[in-house]
């Protein structure tokens, strides 16, 4: 068995990264948008709202192991990780689509308590349910490369383009909203209901085709065959510890929830572009449907600008990425990622909060170059924590015999949703912090509602977006300085694991 040989052709690789565009589209409406949806559209309370994401955000990302140690069961005909990604891929887009329905549409909760009661227990279910099916479908979704191939240099490149790809999907969901937000007003759109329900239905439906491309187009080329049944050996560690007593992986979990900071970029864009800042024109003397579309245009331009800086950041790093991987280690690109990105959100903090106390609009723009270095570790770590996952499990799988791949991936998938419910966690909390409720602002027009908060409720609000990503940045890099898989360690790991395999009797198709 040859370490080195290559064993992806270049359409399989771009095919698995379209399929990766799908996810990163249904993934990123619900991440980015489903609380702005819930407070803005639904009028739901921010105490409900805050239990509801953060509590299924927690229980998603616990399930995700459970759902790998069943994955790694079985290797059925089909193979191993297929099956699941094609049995949940219509359930996330249909409750995807379902999640952003808004059937009490526009009765007045106050005056129909029973539609407040219905709305909260619908979007309790809903919720719950897109879990559960995402779940089925992201672990084993993004163990596939590990049973592509062999390669830790071919991993690491499919990974990086997979996770690039995924990347520019999730932005899509922005540029929709932005396109709509800016042009509301022209095309008689008024409500912000109907603004998701289009923009939704485009996700499930172009997400879903990509998605089931995965089905068809990749090969699972690492066959570990199923084990017989034997009798266990009460001194053989269970799977669970297996990984808890990997040094390396655990060093990778911790970087990752110290880093949950930095899905605030895309969790409270949102919130910063309605809250935070006005850019558009003198209201002073409009109607109040030609104010209602030049907020709708701020929104949608605030909204872009920081969606567009998180996403030039992060897929400029993602391209460049490959090149760094064959001069630098995953641990020296971290760092320094990282460190420049807390440097960055300093610069980014002061010139917001300057806008904001002087009433500047403008100075917002200042933003834009800082903002885009303050991303840069977002496409660092979306690319090389999962080539760093890929490489702890070669090394479990050296140090026990043991490749628990769908477990081992899992915990990856489970540190991305622990991290995604803090950061939507801490949006809605921001708001009790700053004593902002929606559900007593939605009969002010949102121009004088941004206007009229005070300069510490704005600037809170901004540094969901600023300083707190920046710290978050900062700590998450402490971990790697212990991680230590790499360099002519990762080698030698590699060359034996092949040894090993071939040993074993584990093909390589």
């Amino acid at each position: 068995m040859d370490e080195n040989k290559k064993y992806l052709g270049k359409k399989e690789i771009w095919l698995y990264s379209v399929a990766a565009l799908g996810q990163g589209m249904m993934y990123a409406i619900m991440s980015g948008y489903i609380t702005d949806f819930y407070l803005q559209v639904l009028h739901l309370g921010l105490p409900f709202v805050l239990i509801l994401t953060f509590v299924s955000r927690f229980w998603d990302a616990v399930n995700d192991p459970i759902v790998g140690s069943i994955v790694d069961r079985r290797t059925t005909r089909w193979g191993k990780f297929k099956p699941y990604v094609a049995f949940s891929a219509i359930p996330i887009s249909v409750l995807t689509f379902l999640m952003f329905c808004d059937w009490g549409g526009a009765l007045d909760i106050k005056l129909h308590p029973e539609i407040a009661t219905f709305t909260m227990v619908y979007a309790a279910v809903t919720y719950v349910l897109w879990d559960m099916a995402y779940t089925v479908g992201d672990v084993p979704f993004w163990s596939l490369p590990n049973v592509m191939t062999p390669n830790p240099d071919e991993r690491g490149q499919l990974f990086s383009l997979s996770r690039t790809i995924n990347s520019i999907g999730s932005a899509i969901p922005t540029v929709l909203f932005g396109i709509l937000f800016l042009f509301a007003g022209k095309l008689g759109i008024r409500s912000d209901g109907t603004k998701y329900l289009i923009i939704v239905s485009i996700v499930s439906v172009v997400g879903l085709s990509l998605y089931m491309i995965s089905c068809f187009a990749v090969k699972e080329r690492v066959l570990i065959p199923n084990m017989p049944k034997e009798k266990k050996d009460p001194n053989e560690p269970s799977v669970l510890k297996r990984l808890m007593q990997c040094r390396p992986l655990m060093l990778v979990v911790t970087m990752g929830i110290l880093a949950s900071g930095r899905y605030l970029m895309g969790a409270a864009s949102v919130h910063v572009a309605r809250y935070a800042f006005f850019v558009g024109k003198i209201t002073e003397g409009m109607t109040a449907d030609q104010i209602s579309a030049e907020v709708s245009k701020s929104i949608g331009t605030v909204n872009t600008i920081l969606t567009g800086c998180s996403a030039v950041g992060m897929f400029g790093t993602m391209l460049v990425l490959p090149y760094l991987y064959k001069k630098y280690d995953y641990k020296k690109i971290v760092v320094i990622a990282c460190f420049a990105g807390f440097l960055s959100s300093i610069v980014t903090t002061v010139f917001g909060a300057i806008s904001i106390a002087k009433d500047i609009g403008w100075m917002f723009f200042l933003c834009i170059p800082f903002l885009i270095i303050q991303c840069v570790p977002l496409g660092v770590l979306n690319v090389t924590s999962y080539a760093m996952v890929g490489d702890c499990l070669d090394y479990l799988e050296w140090k026990t015999g043991y490749r628990d791949n769908a477990l081992g991936s899992a915990c990856q998938t489970f540190v991305n949703k622990l991290s995604n419910a803090l950061a939507t966690g801490f949006v809605i909390i921001m708001y009790m912090i700053i004593g902002l409720d929606p559900k007593n602002t939605m009969a002010k027009g949102a121009v004088k509602l941004v206007t009229e908060l005070s300069h510490v409720q704005r600037i809170g609000m901004f540094s969901l977006v600023s300083i707190v990503p920046g710290l978050s940045m900062l700590v998450c890099a402490i971990p790697v300085f212990f991680y230590d898989i790499s360099g002519e360690k990762k080698k030698r790991i590699t060359a034996e694991l092949a040894q090993m395999r071939q040993a074993k009797g584990i093909t390589i198709e």
